[in-house]
């Protein structure tokens, strides 16, 4: 407790900024979705027109007219994208900087096991991404009242859960690899979330490439899968918390054995 604590404590600065921008740019877009509500119909015609470009973030099959349509487009790309990011940049640094700051050696003469580690940090790591998301569904929602938009609940708690378990996922991942490096992998992660991100985009683009959305975890967040089916693919989504499971796994017999530089 006193170490998952002192993680928080750590971090308390980097999840207010992530959290705040995040949160911000989001507002900001449904605030600006009743002024643009009326120019919609057309907008959702354009993109429908545009083939690949708009089968590669799903927009030929949402009504941009709606606040769903809207919200799972504009939003969902700000969320998707920095949640992978925060997820993955967390994720990264938290077992590899004691050794690049030189503290895993205080770290590991306390009477604690290096599972204890793993397992407190790692727990430290779930706490960032589950505040993140709560205080941005919250604030989503307290915006969303104020322009008086109805919330279609079950389909806008669905896109917010599929979120929250992709960053779970990618966050996950990023852990894992921190495990071997002995140096900071910020870029190692910044990129693998960035990579997630595009294999999506690539699978979209054609039906030989959709093996792939077993690859990403941003496979399941597809908005308009979401809204139309008004369900998640949970198979999808049990193959990747099994791959992040199986990485973790790996990752603690590693670092119970690895060697402190």
């Amino acid at each position: 407790m006193t170490l998952w604590k002192h993680e928080l404590k750590l971090s308390r600065i980097s999840l207010l900024i992530w959290t705040a921008s995040i949160a911000f740019l989001i507002v900001i877009c449904i605030f600006m979705f009743p002024e643009m509500e009326g120019q919609m119909d057309s907008v959702s015609d354009m993109f429908a027109s545009m083939g690949s470009f708009s089968q590669a973030f799903g927009m030929d099959r949402l009504n941009f007219g709606e606040f769903m349509g809207f919200y799972s487009v504009e939003c969902g790309n700000i969320l998707g994208l920095g949640g992978a990011f925060f997820a993955a940049f967390t994720g990264i640094l938290a077992l590899a900087k004691e050794e690049k700051e030189h503290t895993a050696e205080f770290l590991l003469t306390h009477p604690i096991s290096r599972t204890s580690v793993f397992v407190t940090k790692y727990l430290s790591l779930l706490t960032q991404i589950v505040l993140l998301n709560l205080i941005v569904l919250i604030l989503s929602v307290l915006s969303a009242q104020m322009v008086g938009e109805q919330i279609p609940w079950k389909e806008f708690l669905l896109f917010h859960l599929a979120y929250f378990i992709m960053q779970i996922e990618t966050g996950s991942i990023c852990f894992s690899i921190s495990a071997f490096l002995h140096r900071s992998g910020l870029g190692i992660g910044i990129g693998l979330a960035s990579m997630l991100y595009f294999l999506n985009i690539i699978a979209n683009l054609t039906e030989d490439a959709k093996w792939l959305k077993y690859l990403t975890p941003f496979g399941y967040t597809e908005g308009a899968d979401i809204i139309t089916e008004c369900a998640l693919d949970w198979k999808m989504i049990a193959v990747g918390i099994a791959c992040a499971v199986v990485f973790l796994i790996i990752a603690l017999l590693k670092y119970n054995k690895k060697d402190i530089s």
